[in-house]
């Protein structure tokens, strides 16, 4: 995640910098610094961020799980982290994530695929969803 996306979703999420740094549990000047590009973004902060934004669509709820909505086969599904603990559309957030037919190694690559996925992009809130969501400020 780069600073334009957090600024975004902050935005998106109607928090003043302050109200931010409490929900991630950071402080208002780790905020600042991410927003600044002083600091680059932990993983951590950003799946919180992501999280945040997802329960703020309201429309989370209704969607199919992820396997159902790729049609994953049951080879794949029993192999997958998300159907295991029944991520439904919140697979996304889990590591060792099997999509594309593999085991993706970091956050990073992982979420390189899931930015581009139409389950992830049903539950982000349209002010979430950023063209330069990816890496590193």
């Amino acid at each position: 995640m780069n600073k334009s996306a957090f600024i975004q979703i902050r935005h998106c999420l109607g928090k003043s910098q302050r109200e931010m740094a409490s929900l991630l549990g950071v402080s208002l000047k780790g905020v600042q610094s991410f927003e600044q590009g002083w600091r680059n973004i932990p993983v951590h902060v950003e799946r919180q961020m992501l999280f945040l934004a997802a329960m703020k669509s309201s429309r989370n709820t209704a969607d199919r799980p992820c396997w159902k909505a790729r049609n994953c086969p049951e080879a794949m599904k029993r192999r997958c982290p998300a159907w295991e603990l029944q991520a439904r559309t919140l697979c996304w957030m889990i590591n060792g994530l099997v999509c594309q037919g593999r085991v993706q190694q970091s956050w990073q690559k992982k979420m390189e695929i899931c930015r581009e996925c139409l389950i992830f992009q049903s539950i982000m809130p349209q002010c979430a969803r950023t063209e330069d969501g990816g890496e590193g400020a």
